[in-house]
């Protein structure tokens, strides 16, 4: 199955925004893109109140425009790329996330239309950043352009989904043709040699499976692993998390590191969502 990129597009500026970092995305991998609008708003307004009227309301002439508009620009600035447009009568953020199911990635922007000021991260962007079912790209920040340099962030605790990150981090590096740095958050007191074991653990299954990428370790002692991995975002293209780290409890569908990264790196985050199996 050639799984596409999906990207959620409302006509935002910041929507439109992803969908350039999701055409850029789409080519690296080969994949198609697909504009994805749910135009339903997302606490379910827009469906009849009348529970005589079975039928949800039509797709717009407006969304259609728009998605063909965006579509159009995006294949005249990537020649060759394949993109489909397609209105779903849905929330925004539950039809990405049911559309994850058969993506290869899901990109959303960090606010889009509707998102108010005073919110780092949408809802939708919150909703698809937890329940994705395929990695998930959030664009941070909303008016920032595709990073042409920088290296590729994953942050390693030693957990399963840590290590799922950095699988998919050295993947991202190699596309970009840059550096893959593997960063570990060590409390004052910690055994470094532990630490340091943890990082080339880490960079040899990196290299191992992507033959010449180079790989740079760090251990960094801070009281707060969430804070120094922000701070080090500041001159990375991309920071790649695990969905859940070390400690996180089963119920949560995305740790805390996570959590604070998705609404305050200072470059666009991929958390690391294991892939759906194919149906």
């Amino acid at each position: 199955m050639n799984r596409p990129v999906v990207v959620g597009v409302d006509g935002s500026p910041p929507s439109l925004v992803a969908a350039e970092h999701a055409a850029q995305a789409a080519v690296w991998r080969s994949r198609p893109l697909h504009l994805v609008h749910g135009y339903l708003h997302p606490l379910g307004y827009g469906v009849p109140i009348n529970p005589y009227e079975v039928g949800v309301p039509a797709a717009s002439e407006d969304g259609r425009k728009m998605l063909e508009q965006t579509a159009a620009e995006l294949v005249d600035r990537w020649p060759g790329l394949t993109v489909e447009v397609r209105q779903v009568a849905g929330g925004p953020g539950a039809t990405l996330v049911e559309e994850s199911r058969r993506a290869e990635l899901v990109v959303v922007g960090s606010r889009g239309l509707g998102g108010f000021a005073g919110l780092l991260l949408g809802s939708v962007g919150t909703q698809v950043a937890a329940h994705g079912h395929c990695p998930v790209l959030v664009i941070r920040p909303p008016d920032r352009p595709i990073p042409t340099e920088g290296p590729v962030l994953v942050g390693v605790d030693g957990s399963e989904s840590a290590e799922l990150a950095v699988g998919y981090g050295a993947e991202e590096a190699v596309r970009r043709g840059g550096t893959l740095v593997l960063m570990h958050v060590a409390d004052e007191g910690d055994d470094d040699g532990a630490a340091a074991a943890l990082l080339a653990t880490a960079g040899a299954a990196a290299q191992g499976s992507h033959p010449g990428l180079t790989v740079e370790e760090r251990v960094i002692v801070a009281p707060k692993a969430d804070q120094a991995l922000i701070e080090a975002t500041g001159d990375a293209a991309l920071v790649v998390a695990g969905s859940r780290g070390r400690g996180g409890f089963a119920g949560l569908l995305l740790g805390s590191v996570s959590q604070t990264l998705v609404h305050h790196a200072r470059c666009p985050v991929l958390i690391a969502h294991p892939y759906q199996p194919e149906q």
